[in-house]
Parts: structure tokens; sequence; C-alpha cells
């Protein structure tokens, strides 16, 4: 089954390059372009398209308002073509707020553009969004089956209190890790998110954040202290370890693993905090691939619990349903059930 595309940008160059991507994979076809977010609009209601690329910052109605009217009218998965840029990252992370399933970053000015590595993306992300919107139409959405047959790991103590909460997530990330942070408002413990973001976006992200919740959110830098309260997102491009070179001192460490297929790994950062001599809890969210799973388990082994979201609810359920298939986890909740969870463990009245 071909899966339709509507291609949304104001640059008739970018239209053209999606176009020459596209021309030689006769299984993803372009059903319409869009010049604005109002056309937008009306073709999404009109062809019925599978997936629909949606430039982020257009003149008259933008990226982000078609996304939020496209998503209450005529539901079906966006993704954002954002420009590399500040402006262009806060205005993607609304984007995601709003509804869109993904995005792809792409350099301000097209005479640079990567059209090879944009063109490897594009694909990959409109054939798995076009074969998941499919599959939700025939409703033949499936979860594995190792979920369903779940088995906590062991049981959490009672009066258990984290002196560190951990995230991982990916895919779907940034409106869930929204509504996480915003429900269980502040904690009496620092928060570590590794949100694989490309670096010029994670920035955008934390102030994204900050400024939804009211919580002290930043982006993690080289040697900063993590305070209770704080929520440090690891920034994009590069890893994120965590140390505790004092008793009580907790401090952010930035350093790339060539060897990590993604950045910022959950791996290394759960890994380096197994090491920490404090009590701590890790958290694994929506997202594709299994990052996190490995690094669970260096945290099991030092008794340390293990959460993964309810995976019919994650955008995508590969990295929960990874963690949850190796035997380490402690519990499976959707996010209000994770957000109640922190609020009672280390929440502040």
């Amino acid at each position: 089954m071909k899966i339709k595309l509507l291609v949304t940008d104001d640059s008739a160059f970018m239209r053209t390059a999606v176009r020459m991507i596209l021309k030689d994979h006769p299984d993803i076809e372009v059903v319409g372009e869009a010049r604005d977010g109002q056309s937008a609009v009306q073709m999404a209601a009109a062809l019925k398209p599978d997936v629909i690329t949606m430039d982020v910052e257009m003149p008259g109605m933008d990226g982000v308002t078609a996304t939020r009217i496209i998503m209450e009218q005529n539901p079906r998965p966006i993704i954002m073509l954002s420009s590399m840029t500040e402006r262009g990252s806060d205005t993607t992370m609304r984007a995601l707020a709003a509804g869109a399933v993904d995005f792809i970053p792409k350099k301000s000015s097209f005479v640079q553009l990567d059209i090879i590595q944009i063109g490897k993306d594009l694909l990959e992300k409109i054939r798995y969004w076009g074969d998941r919107h499919h599959q939700n139409k025939r409703q033949s959405r499936l979860t594995p089956p190792v979920v369903k047959q779940f088995k906590a790991a062991r049981e959490i103590p009672e009066g258990f209190q984290p002196k560190l909460v951990l995230i991982a997530a990916s895919t779907g990330g940034p409106a869930i890790i929204h509504k996480l942070l915003r429900d269980m408002g502040r904690l009496n413990c620092p928060v570590v998110i590794a949100q694989h973001m490309p670096l010029l976006f994670t920035e955008g992200f934390a102030r994204h954040l900050s400024s939804s919740t009211g919580l002290e959110v930043v982006q993690a830098s080289d040697g900063m202290t993590l305070n209770p309260g704080m929520v440090a997102v690891c920034p994009g491009g590069t890893d994120t370890i965590l140390r505790e070179p004092l008793p009580g001192r907790l401090i952010t460490c930035l350093k790339l693993d060539e060897g990590a297929p993604i950045h910022p790994s959950a791996d290394i950062l759960f890994d380096s905090a197994s090491r920490l001599p404090r009590k701590m809890v890790a958290i694994v969210m929506t997202g594709m691939g299994n990052d996190g799973t490995l690094g669970a388990r260096s945290l099991a082994e030092r008794g340390c619990p293990i959460l993964a979201q309810e995976p019919e609810e994650c955008t995508i359920d590969g990295m929960p349903a990874s963690v949850i298939a190796s035997g380490v986890v402690n519990e499976v909740l959707n996010v209000d059930g994770l957000a109640r969870r922190l609020r009672r463990w280390v929440g502040t009245p």
C-alpha cells in the first residue's frame, strides 16, 4: 500500500527537493504541496494523506498553528522540517507539544542543505509513520507479548525516597515529558533527562519546559552542580555522565562516546549514575530502539528501581518495551501514574 504524503513548505526549492528525494521510491506518493499552513489544513482535509511534512516558519499561518488545527480536525502523523536556529528550535518544541510526532532539522540556508542526510532521515521517518498510520486505520497495533506478560522484578521498598531521578526518552518524548514535569511538580531531588535530540534543539527544549511548567529546567553543562528541584536536560550531540566528587555534590560532565549509536545516550547516563553512592530511580519512556536498557540493568544490579511508561500510551513503544523485556522493571505506569509516584516519593507541598 502506497504512503500518501502532503508536503508543506513555503520554499519552492524545498518542495522540489523533497520530490527529488522521493522520485525513486514508488512506495511513497506526493499527493499535494502546500505553501502555507492554511493550505495545509485545507489539503489535509481534502486529500487525507497518510503523512504530512510541515515547515515550521511560514508566512501567514505558521506550522505550529497548522499542526494544532490538523491534529484537532484530521489527526495524522506530522513531521516537522525545522530550522537549526535558536528561534527554529523553540518553535519546533511548540510544534511537538501541539501534536507533531517527529522532526527533521535542516540548515537555515538551502545552499548548505545536506540533501543526502535529510533524504535518508526523511525516507526513514515517512515510511515508519506511514506504516503506523496504515496500522492504526486497520486497528492492528499490537503490544509485544512480553509487555502483556509483565512481571515486576521486585517490590520497591516502602518509604523509598530517591535522591536522583533519571529519565530517558526519544520520539514522542517532548510532549510526554512536558506532561510528566507539569503533573509531578517540583521534587526534593535533581532530575536528569536524556532526550534524543540534536545539539541546537535541547537548549530550546529546556527553555520551553521551564516556561511551560514553572520548574527550574536548564540544559546541562560541563561541571554543572545539580541541586534539589533542578531539572537538567542533557545537551544533544554529546553524552552526559554524572559524578559526585564530594559527598552530596552531584555534577554533570559532558563527554562524547563515539561508540554510542545515539546522543545523548541514556545507557551512558544510567551507567554513570549506577556508580554513585545515592538512591535513585530511572524512568524509560516513549522512543524508538532500545537505548536505556543496558544502563537500566546496571542500575538494577545496584538495587535501583526501574519504571517504564505504559507502552500502549507511547508514541513509539520500543524503548519501554525493550527495558520491560529485559526483566529489570519494577513498575509499568502511564504518565499520570509516573507523576503521582514521583510526587509521593519526593514531591514538595
